[in-house]
């Protein structure tokens, strides 16, 4: 097939909910890259975070198999550090080959609400 996507994307306005209600996992706020390598390759894909405060840290390194889904919750992510919670922070995802990424946020703070919102991250390359 084909590959679709593109090598560099940026997400410009991620914050993951610091406070969250109901029963973890799936009541817990998160911020999540949707993934998608349509190719033949396996990708080396690396994140890093930006802040308003701080130099950006990073890289994040996460494999996605060739012609698969991969969705990584930015809450999960610790090495080289934990992403701070309820803080502003954009991220650039390169990789080595095409993806397609998709920026979702869940949303649990308020009780017996579930707000999700799906994005198309920014390509660039």
């Amino acid at each position: 097939m084909v590959a679709i996507g593109a090598r560099t994307w940026v997400v410009s306005g991620g914050r993951i909910p610091a406070d969250s209600n109901g029963e973890e996992p799936e009541f817990t706020g998160f911020d999540q890259l949707c993934l998608l390598n349509a190719g033949d390759s396996d990708a080396e894909a690396e994140l890093v975070v930006h802040y308003e405060d701080q130099e950006p840290v990073g890289p994040y390194r996460v494999r996605v198999w060739a012609r698969r889904i991969r969705h990584v919750r930015l809450n999960d992510l610790v090495d080289p550090e934990p992403i701070r919670l309820g803080r502003p922070f954009g991220c650039v995802l390169t990789s080595s080959e095409p993806l397609v990424v998709q920026f979702q946020r869940q949303d649990t703070r308020l009780p017996g609400v579930v707000a999700l919102t799906d994005v198309v991250a920014y390509a660039t390359g």
